[in-house]
């Protein structure tokens, strides 16, 4: 599969490569990871004025329209320049929950924001011990004065240390593993008893520990609803995942194939020894076959096709055991180079071991495809 890009796409990915190349080569991305706040408020505005952060958003909340198709263009060159901005926590995840259930006023008080770089989100979800499990929730929320109030302890959330607000998945009736009685909430991430641990993780992002002590938080959407909606996030999210993995794996070829050229061994480049040569076809047949699915789930998210969850947990399983097979492939043939931190080759594995652990493991999901292909 190889989609024909209409003239506004083409004009969207050449402005998001230009900005990239002039603005976020490997060495700035790397004293954007160093520094103290973990990533670039200027870059980050950069973005809004370019459109990026309303790109995907209706024109009914004064988005530009572009949908699934314009967050795998902007993801896929994301992912070939490493970028830490939180663009899928904020607009892939928490803004799409917004247009999606958000009340009139939520979407224009929160939704503008996004669009124009002032605010950041990430969503609360995982809890420990939840292992990929959307209805694995203990956080629990009750009516209480104009509001609800929420307690409990959230894991492993990516980008809450960079957010000013949350969205907080908690149980409004139910057990623990139930799917009725999970609801979503808005949270300010500057609250009352909200203590929050920041950590850095693998990749060069930002993560926390949240622990929530009677935290007034504000209700999106309906009760109840909480987990048909997060299933559908998780699809959105896991098509922009696999479009940065792609992103990631393009680098990871075009390195590998330059550094084959140049790197000698017994007199001669390691590139034209048959066995390595061989290696390297493999990479790019896997990256081939990641692209195709990739474009394949991106149209069918696009298109609203029944049966979305099926193609993405394919997707995200056979896409993310590629983008592993590439990026020890990678490693292997640059030698001890690929271990350093000096160059961007141990970045890109990082970036792509996180990315295959995020709503779900490659063999989490080749399960999950499993289990649905049966049902269907």
């Amino acid at each position: 599969m190889d989609i024909q890009f209409m003239e506004e796409q083409e004009l969207l990915r050449s402005s998001v490569q230009r900005l990239l190349r002039d603005q976020y080569d490997f060495d700035a991305r790397r004293k954007i990871v160093a520094s103290e706040e973990g990533y670039s408020r200027q870059r980050w505005q950069a973005f809004a004025e370019l459109g990026l952060l309303g790109a995907p958003f209706s024109e009914e909340v004064d988005g530009l329209g572009g949908g699934p198709l314009s967050t795998m263009i902007i993801m896929q060159e994301f992912g070939r320049h490493l970028v830490v901005e939180p663009f899928v926590e904020t607009v892939v995840l928490a803004g799409s929950l917004l247009e999606q259930l958000g009340s009139v006023e939520q979407k224009q008080g929160f939704i503008a924001d996004i669009i124009a770089g002032n605010k950041i989100w990430a969503l609360a979800w995982t809890e420990n011990g939840s292992r990929f499990d959307l209805t694995n929730v203990t956080t629990t929320a009750r009516r209480g004065g104009n509001g609800y109030v929420l307690t409990g302890q959230k894991a492993a959330v990516i980008a809450a240390p960079w957010a000013d607000y949350l969205i907080v998945s908690a149980r409004t009736s139910g057990q623990q593993r139930d799917r009725g009685g999970v609801s979503l909430f808005v949270v300010d991430r500057r609250s009352a008893n909200l203590d929050l641990q920041s950590f850095k993780t693998i990749d060069g992002r930002r993560a926390a520990e949240i622990s929530l002590r009677g935290v007034t938080g504000q209700l999106l959407g309906q009760e109840g609803e909480g987990i048909a909606a997060l299933e559908a996030c998780r699809d959105r999210a896991i098509g922009a995942l696999c479009a940065e993995a792609v992103g990631a794996m393009s680098e990871l070829n075009a390195a590998t194939l330059d550094y084959s050229k140049t790197r000698k061994q017994f007199g001669t480049t390691i590139g034209s020894f048959q066995v390595l040569q061989h290696r390297m076809v493999d990479m790019f047949i896997a990256h081939q076959e990641a692209l195709s699915l990739m474009q394949h789930l991106t149209l069918s998210l696009d298109a609203g096709e029944a049966g979305i969850s099926r193609l993405a947990s394919g997707a995200k399983s056979k896409i993310g055991y590629a983008g592993r097979f590439i990026a020890d492939q990678a490693v292997q043939l640059h030698g001890g180079m690929g271990m350093t931190d000096e160059l961007s080759i141990g970045h890109y594995f990082k970036r792509i071991s996180s990315i295959n652990i995020q709503f779900g493991d490659p063999a989490f999901h080749l399960l999950r495809y499993a289990q649905l292909d049966a049902a269907a």
